[in-house]
């Protein structure tokens, strides 16, 4: 293998936080997919990376608190398979009331909507599970629109309080506001109301 390619690749990877989740597509500018995998291989070997699952390699993140390193995050993962099979992803369920702060009910199973096949994937005491959902649920959507609409979808309208859409306004920033007005227009009416109060301020 190529010292250059290793010492890019390798290079990258120093420089990203720790924590962040890797696969082979995030060095597809640098060199071909074979000599990519080879590469991620030996990082692994020599200590440098972790490996979660098959393909998904991890830069580790140490704990002084704890004093160890800390299990990888899920939602990091699953964001890494996305971009490894380029499927569109949106997490639903309580996974999405967990990563926007509106739940503090320790999720058994990481559940996300995707426009990819039904899978499940698990490591160590984590579990992830993608759900297979019609394109117009989720292509076209960023991120953050998805996970707000999941959000209110797994709540239901009777519970979303005043409180509720306070808390999803500042979690958002401006920039995220307006791509969730522009594109969730399609979405239930009661959803798409909320969306309206949440970005305008207007929790009446």
């Amino acid at each position: 293998m190529d010292n250059g390619y290793m010492q890019e690749i390798r290079a990258r990877i120093l420089a990203a936080e720790d924590g962040a989740v890797f696969v082979a597509p995030d060095f597809a500018d640098i060199a071909d997919t074979a000599t990519i995998r080879q590469g991620l291989k030996r990082l692994y070997q020599s200590g440098i990376i972790r490996r979660i699952i098959r393909g998904i390699y991890e830069k580790p993140k140490y704990s002084k608190l704890l004093d160890e390193y800390v299990a990888a995050d899920p939602d990091a993962v699953a964001k890494a398979l996305a971009r490894c099979y380029h499927w569109t992803i949106a997490p639903c369920g309580n996974t999405a009331l967990n990563l926007l702060g509106l739940s503090t009910q320790v999720t058994a199973v990481w559940s996300y909507i995707s426009d990819g096949p039904y899978k499940t994937y698990e490591w160590n005491s984590t579990k992830l599970e993608f759900k297979h959902r019609t394109n117009k649920e989720i292509t076209g959507l960023s991120y953050m629109t998805s996970l707000v609409i999941q959000a209110l979808k797994t709540l239901g309208r009777t519970n979303v309080t005043p409180e509720i859409i306070q808390t999803l306004s500042e979690k958002l920033s401006e920039a995220e506001k307006q791509a969730c007005l522009k594109e969730a227009t399609e979405s239930t009416d009661w959803v798409y109301d909320t969306i309206r109060k949440m970005c305008g301020g207007d929790t009446q």
